[in-house]
């Protein structure tokens, strides 16, 4: 299966605990980073690239896309400009892109409503650039997002809670991973909604208890050693 296809059930909190779980380094997009349509998810290959004031270096990096990429895009996160509009992301879809997460802004925003393609950014600005700034080598290589840089060796995903990156080569074990949470955690929702509590699930009481006894036993430690997922 593809990343795309096993991140269809989850959602990025359940990748960001498989993430602690399996120690793979939370890198998380900045907060305010969200979907133009709400409820839109974005789960692929990056496809990184900087911005410099023109479209051109995203024209230059659709050459080099492949089926199901998302073009991540560094604008230095400023929200000063609007660093994608309507045509470039018609382009992102006709090149076979999923979509497109920009440390920025956007905007044509009905139109990027009616082509469907997702795209995340922090929000909308009616204003284009008109800077041109000198193009760095590391252009197509690679983009920085907040406090982390992104490459072609990682795999972006998005959904209403958010974005984050994981290493391509750990993706499908944390995905994997996430399943297993996910499974458990649907379980213990059912069970409380017909009366059996989250403490008794967990046998709140004995950590209390052991706790007391070992001020060094945590509950992440206890409900590893009873089977439980609301912290991993």
């Amino acid at each position: 299966m593809t990343h795309r296809e096993l991140f269809a059930p989850l959602s990025t909190p359940l990748v960001a605990d498989a993430c602690v779980r399996l120690g793979v380094p939370l890198r998380v997009a900045p907060p305010g980073i969200g979907a133009v349509v709400p409820g839109q998810r974005v789960a692929g290959r990056v496809l990184p690239v900087r911005h410099y004031g023109s479209v051109d270096v995203f024209l230059e990096a659709f050459g080099a896309a492949g089926p199901g990429d998302v073009l991540v895009i560094d604008n230095g996160g400023r929200t000063d400009e609007a660093c994608v509009g309507d045509l470039a992301v018609l382009e992102a879809g006709v090149a076979g892109l999923s979509g497109m997460v920009i440390w920025g802004q956007h905007r044509d925003t009905p139109e990027l409503v009616e082509i469907g393609l997702p795209v995340f950014s922090y929000g909308a600005n009616p204003v284009g650039p008109v800077r041109l700034d000198p193009q760095e080598p590391e252009a197509l290589l690679s983009a920085r997002f907040g406090a982390h840089t992104v490459s072609a060796e990682d795999v972006a995903f998005g959904d209403q809670d958010g974005v984050l990156f994981v290493p391509v080569d750990r993706a499908t074990e944390v995905l994997e991973t996430a399943v297993g949470i996910h499974a458990v955690e649907r379980v213990q929702a059912d069970r409380i909604r017909v009366g059996e509590t989250l403490r008794r699930q967990t046998a709140f009481d004995d950590y209390l208890a052991r706790r007391t006894a070992d001020p060094t036993y945590t509950f992440r430690r206890h409900l590893r050693e009873t089977g439980g997922a609301i912290e991993v």
